[in-house]
């Protein structure tokens, strides 16, 4: 009998390191970047409808139905393959929008790997993947289901193991806009390029978050965010901001520092996951 209905997991990630390698003509910025997933997910119910229409059933404060990329991502997915079915789409919602967590991005990967799944469209990973680089370029990461070192505009994706260990994320309580940050003029744009095989677990206290500096000068909650962790190991913020997170060998280590941190911010715990929880919905 056909699955009508699913209930979805959507991942956060984290940028164990960002550097800005360079821009192209268009204007992107070239990148090499280490994604992490973690446990911290936000979670969708999705329904098949018997007609075409693409329904989001819940309101999300600030984010109108239409914009929302798990909209755009099952109208993407509808007209691509030409399929006649619809879909109501229920967002839960726990990761901060502008937190640099990938959680937009994750949603519309999640979308689009429940809806090929669900409406029988029989695309691949790669497929898939291509599809949704039109919604963002880090919707390919959750796609592809592993941790992964990127570059190019963060679609080039090579998968890594990274270590199981645990982070606490720090939410400093601002939005930070990605263009502001890759806009800013004081952002450095020619980080030598470094090789997947210098990346290692070992070596990352000295790789670093390009996007970081601009980032602290402009939203000084961030920099004080980063600061106050610092104290516990090698806190960084994670893409363009604004979450900022350190990484720690167990979740007692975790949970001591979380017993710390000051009320005026959100935080939390994560565990690193090796793969995507949708990760056996998908074809190769």
């Amino acid at each position: 009998m056909k699955q009508t209905h699913l209930l979805c997991q959507a991942p956060a990630k984290l940028n164990l390191f960002l550097h800005v390698t360079g821009r192209r003509a268009d204007g992107y910025h070239l990148l090499q970047t280490a994604f992490q997933l973690i446990d911290r997910c936000d979670t969708l119910e999705i329904e098949v409808r018997a007609d075409s229409r693409i329904v989001r059933s819940n309101d999300i404060p600030g984010v109108p139905a239409e914009s929302d990329l798990i909209v755009r991502a099952a109208q993407l997915l509808q007209r691509h393959t030409g399929c006649k079915q619809g879909a109501n789409l229920t967002l839960h919602k726990i990761l901060p929008m502008g937190g640099g967590l990938g959680g937009g991005s994750s949603d519309a990967a999640s979308t689009l790997i429940a809806l090929n799944h669900l409406w029988q469209t029989g695309l691949s990973k790669t497929d898939l993947m291509a599809l949704g680089l039109q919604l963002g370029a880090d919707v390919p990461f959750f796609i592809f289901g592993e941790n992964a070192f990127a570059e190019g505009v963060g679609e080039e994706l090579c998968a890594i193991q990274t270590p199981e260990r645990w982070f606490v994320v720090i939410e400093p309580g601002v939005q930070v806009p990605t263009p502001a940050i890759f806009s800013a003029k004081e952002l450095t744009r020619d980080t030598k390029p470094v090789r997947i095989a210098d990346f290692s677990s070992t070596a990352e206290m000295f790789w670093k978050n390009d996007l970081q500096t601009v980032a602290c000068a402009l939203f000084p909650e961030v920099d004080e965010a980063v600061t106050w962790l610092s104290q516990f190991g090698n806190a960084k913020m994670t893409g363009s901001g604004a979450c900022v997170f350190c990484a720690f060998a167990d979740e007692s280590a975790a949970d001591k520092v979380i017993n710390q941190v000051p009320e005026r911010w959100t935080s939390w715990k994560a565990k690193a996951l090796s793969r995507h929880p949708m990760a056996d919905l998908m074809q190769k």
